[in-house]
């Protein structure tokens, strides 16, 4: 099975989606699928995932309350916006304290990846098996209004539940590792060698599994009341973009390794 295809098919898990919807919350869909997931999707292994409804399950804890209509509880949604981040944080009960913190990530399915040095206190609280918040947002424009009031931003946002288990087994550890570079740059993880033995030992991986997720985007313009506007004041939208620069090479490169194309065509769009 093609990288392409199993791509597709790590979408098409997440039931169907219109084109509109996807291109507002998905910044860059995954070009390749590094080797050992591609074999675990032709194994099957995540086969469950395309059985489960399209909703992930929501409580109390998850239900959307404030303007619900920008909100969503599906599969779809949700991957879209958590496949387009770089950086997740990680609210956690820590020593009888709430902390968050920022942390890189990785998703297979219907599980996000974390890690960190095997001797943090922090990693050692989240390999015990606990509840935690993860949430991740994009920026895709600053909404000025004609007044202060009803000035907004408009974003990409996703709330994730779930529970903890540090991976013990070898190549889950790899695969998860692997995944983390992928969410950073798809396709990095085919070029660069693996993990040695002695750098999984020093490292502690930790699988969430989603329990409970919601989505929430707002795009468009202000929306101003009408005795607002004959106000002579500018409003509207600016909109932002992450744009990537000229990569910069390390100061020992050999000069005969250039850039893929992985890394020249990097690139995360804009949700406007």
């Amino acid at each position: 099975m093609g990288a392409r295809s199993v791509t597709s098919k790590r979408w098409a898990s997440a039931g169907p989606q219109t084109a509109r919807r996807r291109n507002e919350l998905q910044s860059s869909a995954p070009s390749t699928l590094f080797v050992r997931e591609m074999a675990r999707f032709s194994a099957g292994e995540f086969a469950d995932d395309a059985m489960k409804s399209n909703d992930f399950p929501h409580t109390e804890r998850s239900r959307l309350r404030r303007l619900p209509d920008r909100g969503s509880h599906g599969r779809d949604d949700i991957y879209a916006i958590l496949d387009a981040g770089l950086v997740c944080q990680v609210g956690h009960v820590f020593e009888g304290r709430p902390l968050v913190i920022p942390m890189g990530y990785g998703r297979l399915g219907d599980r996000l990846f974390l890690h960190g040095g095997s001797t943090s206190r922090l990693l050692k609280s989240l390999a015990t098996g606990t509840e935690v918040c993860i949430t991740v947002t994009m920026v895709d424009g600053i909404v000025l209004a004609r007044s202060n009031f009803h000035s907004s931003l408009n974003y990409r946002s996703v709330v994730v539940f779930g529970r903890t288990r540090v991976l013990e087994r070898e190549d889950e550890r790899r695969d998860a590792l692997a995944a983390i570079v992928h969410q950073l740059v798809p396709g990095r993880a085919e070029e660069t060698r693996e993990s040695t033995a002695k750098e999984l030992g020093v490292t502690h991986v930790i699988e969430v599994t989603i329990d409970e997720a919601t989505a929430k985007v707002r795009t468009g313009p202000p929306i101003d009341p009408a005795e607002d506007c004959d106000d002579p004041v500018w409003a509207g939208v600016i909109p932002l973009h992450v744009t990537p620069g000229t990569p910069i090479p390390v100061p020992d490169l050999d000069p005969r390794n250039k850039p893929s194309s992985v890394v020249t065509g990097w690139r995360r769009g804009s949700g406007e």
